[in-house]
Parts: C-alpha cells; sequence; structure tokens
C-alpha cells in the first residue's frame, strides 16, 4: 500500500516540474556558467556538448563561458570544427556561429594549443583567447555553476 502511494507521487512529480513557469529556472537568477571540456574529434558528440550546452544556457538568460583544454583545443581549428558532426545534433561549425554571435567567450589553454599547433589566427575565428591556469582559476572563481564535459 505505502509502495502504491509513493509510485503514485512519484509519477505525478515529472507533470509538476514541465509545468513549472521558466522564470522559476533557479528562483529566476541569471547564472555565471563555466563549460569546461577535453573532448577532441575523437568523439565529435562529446566534443560538441560544451557549445551546444553553453548556447542553451545562453539562450535560458545565463551568462556563460567555455574554457577547453587537452584534445578539445583542436577544435578551434576551422578545418577540425567544420568536420565535427554530432549524432543526433547540427554540426559544429552551425553552433560555433552561435556561440560567437551570442558573444560567448571560448579559452583555449595555451599550452595544450601549442603543443596542437592551433595558432592566434585559428582562435580569431570564433573570437576566442588563449587561456592559462591564472585565467582557469578566475573563471572558477567567477562562475556560480561548473559543468564539466
Amino acid at each position: 500500500m505505502i509502495r502504491r502511494s509513493f509510485l503514485k507521487h512519484l509519477a505525478a512529480l515529472p507533470l509538476v516540474a514541465t509545468a513549472a513557469p521558466a522564470t522559476a529556472r533557479a528562483g529566476g537568477t541569471k547564472l555565471k556558467i563555466l563549460l569546461k571540456s577535453a573532448w577532441g574529434s575523437d568523439d565529435p558528440t562529446k566534443a560538441a556538448f560544451p557549445f551546444l550546452h553553453g548556447d542553451a544556457l545562453s539562450g535560458a538568460g545565463h551568462e556563460v563561458q567555455i574554457f577547453l583544454l587537452g584534445e578539445a583545443v583542436s577544435l578551434m581549428r576551422k578545418s577540425v570544427a567544420n568536420s565535427i558532426v554530432p549524432v543526433g545534433w547540427p554540426p559544429l561549425s552551425e553552433v560555433l556561429s552561435k556561440i560567437v554571435t551570442k558573444k560567448i567567450q571560448i579559452y583555449a589553454c595555451g599550452a595544450c594549443s601549442r603543443a596542437r599547433s592551433v595558432t592566434d589566427a585559428d582562435l580569431t575565428e570564433y573570437s576566442a583567447k588563449f587561456g592559462n591556469p591564472k585565467i582557469f582559476v578566475s573563471l572558477v572563481e567567477w562562475a556560480d555553476k561548473i559543468i564539466t564535459e
């Protein structure tokens, strides 16, 4: 009897959650969100997530910045970005265009970029900047939420 009652209440929860107004997000508060990723072209879907989620979070009214490290910095090369097509999502090049239009700041780890021959010219394509540990720390301190993808 208790189990049925619990399941009945549990089944009703998603309906309540989806019925909540959009303004109820985080109490109506605009969040500062840092998205960090090291996924590169070897997994196109995972590589695209910080950009897809950054676009969605920005669209919901939150302030977003992206920090790429490891293999993810190679996504800043236009030829690589143009070749990324995540499963079930639009091509990365389309999403990056939205990110640039929304002025979402992208940082690419400087040491990781040098090791992978990512240049200033590559970053300029997306209004991105080289990052370093001090910049990363400042972003962590700035953020209300940090999402590692």
